[in-house]
């Protein structure tokens, strides 16, 4: 799938002392290029010794060359000429971790893989395919270390004088296809440019001398396809029954993965699918230029938008049904307008989706207990549920509706659009085109005789007001609210210039959410964190005590990642009456968080994240990737009575 360069020779040990004045307690350095690097005399002996030395007091491991470079002793430009002079000498694996390209854990990965494969797959191969590497990164970074240009190949490019040798399934065993002409040699894309067994397959189809380019194994594929389904100008326009597939595969291929978002996105030499899964970017498939436009085309025609009007950005939703499972998915459509063409991303909301039980969202047993007890089960005020973009604040929304639907309880919603489905409550998508406005809808939702009013989001300060005046006459309200943790729920209100005392006497409970992902179980092994982790953390090894760190190594059930599905992380604030006296008086942010974990017990999203890494839910890069920290954290003992977990 990928090219890989030829190993066939190892620096001899015997040739790795760098200075022959070196100290015999000195190690030789492990790396190729560093010892290269030396024999060249592109760097000294001490500069050598300096980098090890620094490199010895790193934390974080670093390759060696890159502490090089980064103390100035060498450039890329030199690196990249030394890989392509040596390249019979280096092997793929040593230069991608020395140039920084790829972990030595990876690597260990996949030549273990590699070692037990029966398809005696390359290297190149075994890392894109677990994922360690792109294909686009890895051969990009092999088209410059070797000094191959990298080319797209594209059906309607290809002279007619080669494309009338082309036999697919010969280039396709071959991995390669012609691209063009130079002079009497005929341009060929090779995966793998090093492998004479390839070039000299592609002299005897084509009977002429060859002058190899790299490119992606999967685009070669692509390209070789187009020429079997058809004539060129099948492959340069699109064939509309094949863009129709590809469309419907790609929302199936999404749903069927659970993923949230699929991106579409042009970029100079092709246009990549990516989606969303469990809050993670992973790469799916490309797709050949010469069929982007249509795909772009077919679904801003299934969503609504004007397929004519690519200078501006749009929106629009369509309906994607399965007549054979029955399936119904919502897809929200964005296009964006960009330097290389239409970028889309698509939003799945699955109408079919199960409501969450409050009891499984993820809180601890003492923190669930107070958010029903003094929250959901008040008679009224404001409930805020806080969080970014894709923190699962819909989920816990709907959850609350869910436990408090009975049939002695009015609920009225106001969506856009309306997410779940939920029987016996009375649900209002909103729908601009038909003045079915969000402002114009609050103003009738009181009308209703509610006792719970759920408002999607909180927008701006008519909605917030709304939601205020709503509480003040007696009504539950539930909304969702964009912003960093509780504390900021409370300061951005007062920045929507509602007035302190409002604020005390309606709001009742705040919770801020984020989603972290789950370590695989498939794979999951344990974990020892590392002084770094600790340190950025703000704990000792004494704070986490006790805890059950893991961490995934990656496997075919998720995808190489090593997570699979998602937790919620909360942060619960009860507004007593400590805190409501300091939000009237305007205490600062720190002030309030601070009373709040004094008075309230507050458990912060940082440290509700470190509780669930400590019970190997979730990993400790997770953690940092993932939470804000506002302030230091408490010890693992103290969070877990809180909590009421041991």
């Amino acid at each position: 799938m990928t090219p890989d360069i030829q190993t066939s020779v190892r620096v001899p040990a015997e040739t790795a002392a760098v200075d022959p004045g070196q100290p015999p307690a000195a190690k030789p350095p492990s790396s190729q290029l560093a010892h290269l690097l030396v024999e060249t005399g592109h760097v000294t002996p001490e500069q050598l010794r300096h980098a090890m030395r620094v490199q010895a007091r790193l934390e974080t491991p670093r390759p060696l060359v890159q502490t090089l470079q980064e103390l100035g002793a060498v450039d890329r430009d030199t690196l990249h000429e030394l890989v392509r002079t040596h390249r019979s000498a280096m092997r793929l694996g040593d230069v991608l971790v020395e140039l920084g390209h790829l972990r030595p854990s990876d690597l260990e990965r996949a030549l273990a893989e590699q070692a037990g494969d029966p398809q005696r797959r390359k290297l190149g191969e075994i890392l894109v395919d677990t994922q360690l590497i792109s294909e686009q990164k890895l051969t990009e970074t092999l088209a410059d270390l070797l000094g191959f240009d990298y080319v797209v190949p594209s059906v309607k490019d290809i002279p007619a004088e080669l494309l009338v040798k082309v036999a697919p399934a010969w280039c396709r065993s071959h991995r390669f296809i012609p691209v063009g002409m130079a002079g009497p040699k005929a341009v060929v894309a090779f995966a793998d440019p090093l492998d004479t067994e390839h070039r000299t397959a592609a002299q005897q189809m084509l009977r002429c001398e060859v002058e190899a380019v790299i490119a992606r194994r999967s685009l070669i594929n692509e390209a070789l396809d187009s020429i079997e389904r058809g004539s060129r100008s099948n492959a340069a326009n699109g064939d509309e029954a094949q863009t129709v597939a590809l469309v419907d595969s790609l929302i199936r291929e999404a749903a069927a993965m659970g993923a949230s978002d699929i991106h579409i996105e042009p970029t100079r030499s092709h246009t990549r699918v990516r989606f969303r899964v469990d809050g993670a970017m992973l790469q799916d498939r490309e797709i050949p230029r010469d069929l982007a436009t249509a795909v772009t085309s077919r679904i801003k025609v299934l969503a609504g938008a004007d397929i004519a009007e690519k200078r501006r950005h749009q929106d629009g939703r369509m309906l994607f049904e399965e007549p054979e499972t029955g399936r119904s998915i919502d897809l929200r459509m964005s296009s964006y307008v960009t330097v290389h063409g239409e970028k889309i991303v698509l939003r799945l909301l699955d109408r079919r989706a199960e409501l969450v039980n409050l009891a499984e969202i993820g809180m601890a047993p003492r923190m669930l207990e107070r958010f029903t007890q003094e929250a959901l089960d008040s008679p009224t005020g404001v409930v805020l549920i806080t969080g970014p973009t894709g923190s699962g604040k819909t989920t816990t929304l709907y959850s609350c509706v869910d436990y408090l639907n009975e049939p002695d309880v009015s609920i009225t919603t106001v969506e856009d659009p309306v997410e779940y489905v939920i029987d016996d409550i009375a649900q209002c998508s909103i729908n601009p085109k038909i003045n079915l406005t969000f402002e114009e809808t609050l103003r009738h939702i009181v009308r209703q005789d509610p006792d719970v009013i759920v408002l999607g989001e909180i927008r701006d300060k008519f909605s917030a007001d709304v939601a205020i005046q709503a509480a003040l006459t007696g009504h539950k309200v539930l909304t969702t609210f964009h912003t960093e943790d509780s504390i900021g729920g409370l300061l951005r209100l007062l920045n929507m210039n509602i007035e302190a005392f409002l604020i005390s006497s309606t709001v009742v409970s705040v919770v801020a959410q984020r989603l972290l992902r789950k370590v695989c179980p498939e794979c999951a092994a344990p974990h020892t964190p590392s002084p770094v982790e600790l340190r950025r953390l703000g704990y000792t090894p004494a704070d986490v005590a006790g805890a059950t760190f893991r961490a995934g190594n990656g496997c075919p059930h998720c995808r190489f990642t090593g997570y699979r599905g998602r937790v919620c992380i909360f942060e619960l604030l009860v507004l007593n009456e400590t805190v409501k006296e300091a939000i009237v008086a305007r205490k600062s942010s720190y002030e309030i968080r601070r009373l709040s974990t004094e008075t309230s017990g507050l458990v912060t999203l940082l440290e509700d994240g470190v509780h669930k890494a400590a019970r190997g839910i979730t990993s400790l890069q997770e953690v940092i990737r993932g939470l804000p920290r506002v302030s230091k954290p408490r010890a693992l003992g103290p969070i877990r009575r809180i909590l009421g977990e041991n």
